[in-house]
């Protein structure tokens, strides 16, 4: 059953990926949309960097499983950051829109640490794991601070 959910997800998640910023009738639509990606792409990494932080036991499957999903979402997001979208109901720094080459590098350096980490989860090695989840969770951190408000 988590195979055929895992496995929907991921193909509902390409079908929007596909012509993302093209899809959005409203900048609501694309808010909701980034939202959402970032939303699993978190639930996904939290469940390994709980594991890689001895809160839960490591099971290699599972971290494998749940890295995968967080490296494909972790491509998601950036497409529904266009213009418009810096209203509403986001926690997105006006900064994202000024700053968007910057931007842009910050996800592009924490999508290259995630697919790193789902790559030590595959191999099942805590220790590159635990080392992973640490870069993963840094190129977050600093991507936060310097554009999400709180």
């Amino acid at each position: 059953m988590k195979k055929i959910a895992t496995f929907a997800l991921l193909a509902t998640a390409l079908a929007y990926s596909a012509s993302a910023s093209a899809q959005f009738a409203k900048p609501e639509d694309a808010i909701k949309y980034r939202k959402s990606a970032l939303f699993v792409m978190q639930q996904n990494f939290g469940r390994v960097a709980a594991m890689a932080a001895g809160k839960v036991p490591f099971d290699a499957k599972s971290a494998a499983e749940s890295a995968a999903v967080a490296e494909f979402t972790a491509k998601l997001p950036w497409a529904a950051f266009g213009d418009g979208t810096d209203k509403g109901d986001t926690r997105a720094k006006p900064e994202v829109w000024k700053e968007h080459a910057k931007f842009q590098e910050y996800a592009d350096k924490m999508q290259a640490e995630m697919s790193k980490l789902a790559a030590a989860a595959k191999a099942g090695n805590l220790d590159a794991v635990k080392a992973g989840v640490a870069a993963t969770g840094g190129t977050c951190k600093t991507c936060h601070d310097a554009y999400r408000k709180d």
